[in-house]
């Protein structure tokens, strides 16, 4: 019987980096190789969300989009961001800032990032008392 030949992929299928958090409560950005058509221009993010658990529950949800932004055409790999603010008493600061993130990021490309399912429909309401629009505007055009 001949024997089956073994071979090593040159590149890691994940590589996974520790990254130091001082909170637990923070917004992740999901962020492909390639740029996404949208409605008033192009950019690779593909999904903004926020979690109160922490990395685990973004790694879960990285986990569960990966069929997704993998299956698309062209797309080889992509990668999770974090956007953190410093707390304040009393408000939700990570749920704010997602919700001005959302609503930056369809102020500058005339939609929800393509695998959001919240969002679109939402109001600005008191978001930007707490954070500055444009550098909310920078914070998006960096990543993508």
């Amino acid at each position: 019987m001949r024997r089956l030949s073994v071979s090593l992929r040159s590149q890691p299928a994940m590589h996974i980096n520790r990254v130091s958090l001082h909170s637990e409560k923070l917004v992740y950005v999901i962020v492909q190789n390639k740029r996404h058509h949208y409605r008033h221009g192009r950019s690779s993010i593909v999904y903004i969300g926020t979690t109160k658990t922490g990395v685990s529950r973004m790694a879960q949800s990285a986990a569960a989009l990966t069929d997704r932004v993998l299956g698309q055409h062209g797309i080889k790999d992509f990668d999770v961001r974090i956007v953190t603010c410093r707390p304040r008493q009393r408000v939700k600061t990570w749920r704010k800032l997602e919700r001005a993130l959302l609503l930056v990021f369809r102020e500058m490309y005339g939609e929800v990032p393509r695998f959001n399912v919240q969002g679109k429909g939402i109001r600005e309401t008191d978001e930007f008392s707490y954070f500055a629009r444009e550098r909310l505007r920078k914070v998006l055009h960096v990543m993508g």
